[in-house]
């Protein structure tokens, strides 16, 4: 979709099940994973290596997959907007 995604935010996503396309990905991503979630950071580890794109990896502490626990989808919320804040600015704004 070349320039048409501006940017890419995933929660406790598999990214890493799309490994070949990984190093196409140019909108900056951001992962976030849930630090008691052993197995989905692992994949997302593979997949944030094979990212070429500007990228960011998030554990968030105490945190399961689903980001159930009091405040953990909030901070989820605080990641992705910031991430799209930054991201998703005119490019004359990112200077």
């Amino acid at each position: 979709m070349g320039e048409a995604i501006g940017a890419v935010v995933s929660r406790g996503g598999r990214p890493d099940l799309a490994l070949d396309s990984l190093p196409k990905v140019k909108a900056p991503t951001l992962l976030i994973v849930g630090g008691r979630d052993d197995v989905v950071i692992d994949l997302n580890r593979k997949a944030y290596a094979r990212l070429k794109c500007d990228k960011e990896l998030v554990i968030v502490p105490g945190a399961t997959h689903l980001f159930e626990e009091p405040g953990a989808l909030e901070e989820v919320a605080r990641l992705a907007a910031f991430w799209f804040k930054e991201r998703l600015k005119p490019a004359e704004a990112r200077i």
